[in-house]
């Protein structure tokens, strides 16, 4: 079947079908994920808290990140 074929098809299913269908598509673009994504962002998170806990970075307030981020995008 010749791509316009598919698409003129796909055009005539009903909205739940053509979402459904749109999304499978989608998501078989997307790259496989990394099976050590996990464990790699766990030690990454571990390490943080750790370098809080010990006091070796400071926190800043959220209102203060989300003021500076305001500021920033109002240039």
């Amino acid at each position: 079947m010749e791509p316009h074929q598919l698409t003129e098809a796909a055009l005539s299913l009903p909205e739940p079908q053509r979402i459904e269908l749109a999304a499978s598509l989608i998501y078989s673009l997307e790259p496989t994920p990394d099976p050590n994504a996990d464990a790699a962002w766990a030690d990454e998170i571990n390490r943080r808290l750790i370098s809080i806990d010990e006091g070796k970075v400071s926190l800043l307030p959220s209102e203060d990140v989300l003021a500076e981020m305001k500021q920033r995008r109002n240039g």
